[in-house]
């Protein structure tokens, strides 16, 4: 799995376990997922991504996006 792909996957995991908690226990919950959401947007703008920093430090191969 390149590194490119671990941030998608995180990103998709953490938008439906927000939904879930959302659904689930609290309302609020939502905006775990509208922080997804937000992240990814800037990220596609800027190029930078905790995630993707931490994905790397991980020993995850790079990918073409994330270097």
């Amino acid at each position: 799995m390149t590194l490119d792909r671990a941030v998608l996957a995180f990103a998709g995991w953490v938008v439906l376990l927000g939904a879930a908690l959302a659904h689930y226990v609290h309302p609020w919950w939502i905006a775990l997922s509208i922080f997804a959401g937000l992240n990814l947007i800037q990220a596609a703008f800027t190029g930078f991504c905790p995630a993707a920093m931490v994905f790397k430090k991980l020993g995850v191969r790079p990918g073409v996006a994330f270097r």
